[in-house]
């Protein structure tokens, strides 16, 4: 199994560190456009590799996209990230050019790879490498959900006072501060629902706590998170290579499911080795969908600005 991942930064590095550690993959390459910068980076994990016992191969590269041929899935995060204040569709403008150009490279030396998008804003931008490469939906996901479920879990345990291993939970929609949904009225601890144990006011909070936690945390360190988009890609990596058939909430291409058609945006999904091998359609209740038809027009609001 060989992975890529385009962008060196704090989220790419942390999700090769992930990938490596959890030694599913016999190769890892970070490609990056800054001179030395990926190189630097996977110089560094592999120094790592004696004591957090893996044998993953790590390479680093600047801008050869040869180096990457014929991975089997490839990971897109590199743009510039939030900065305080900003939103994530703030940043369409620059990335759009950034992912395409990423995504096409990719396809020409990876023919066969599965693409995971992490670039913000990233129901936007995974639908630009759905429209750029013209892949089967399958290979195309975004990350975005998963990543927003952690958080969303993070925030139930919180206000539990639970083990966070109790907690389970999904936030679908869009990946934006507006877009998320949290699922409140699914979320459980040890298969008993939270609404058992929290009030509707709390649980209203933990929800708007969710939907702000990628800005609450950019605000707190000066640009975005990268240890849960890390964990959330890595994860989503992993049950591609060893096919796990896990389910994941992430940025899928809709025909349809959710009565939605021509937009990705967050959905159960299950992933193994084809990728996104199934979408799952849950019935939610008249508000949950009042809430997604209204952070599905958001996302095509922001798709309405890209040039393809």
């Amino acid at each position: 199994m060989k992975v890529t991942i385009v962008g060196a930064g704090a989220v790419g590095a942390s999700c090769a560190e992930y990938i490596a550690i959890k030694n599913f993959a016999s190769e890892v390459v970070i490609l990056d456009i800054k001179e030395g910068f990926a190189e630097g980076k996977a110089m560094d994990l592999m120094q790592t590799a004696s004591l957090n016992g893996f044998d993953t191969k790590l390479i680093g590269t600047t801008g050869d996209y040869s180096k990457t041929a014929n991975s089997d899935v490839c990971v897109i995060t590199s743009g510039i990230p939030r900065k305080p204040g900003m939103t994530r569709e703030e940043l369409i403008g620059i990335n759009a050019g950034i992912v395409k150009t990423v995504a096409t490279s990719l396809i020409k030396h990876s023919p066969k790879a599965i693409i995971i998008v992490v670039s913000n804003p990233m129901d936007t931008m995974t639908y630009l490498v759905h429209k750029a490469t013209k892949l089967p939906k399958n290979r195309i996901i975004g990350m975005g959900g998963a990543l927003d479920s952690a958080r969303f879990k993070y925030r139930l345990a919180e206000a539990l006072d639970a083990p966070i291993s109790d907690i389970d939970g999904m936030v679908i929609g869009g990946h934006s501060d507006t877009g998320m949904v949290p699922l409140t009225r699914l979320a459980t601890r040890n298969s008993v629902p939270v609404t058992e144990f929290l009030s509707e006011e709390r649980l209203n909070q933990v929800a708007e706590d969710t939907k702000v936690g990628g800005a609450t945390l950019t605000k707190l360190l000066g640009t975005s998170a990268w240890y849960a988009p890390g964990a959330a890609v890595s994860a989503m990596v992993q049950a591609i290579a060893c096919d796990q058939k896990k389910m994941f909430p992430c940025s899928a291409l809709l025909e349809g499911e959710y009565g939605l058609n021509d937009i990705c945006i967050g959905a159960p999904a299950i992933l193994g080795k084809d990728g996104l091998e199934k979408i799952v359609e849950i019935e939610l209740s008249d508000a949950e969908k009042a809430k997604i038809e209204e952070s599905s027009a958001g996302v095509r609001k922001t798709n309405s600005l890209l040039e393809v």
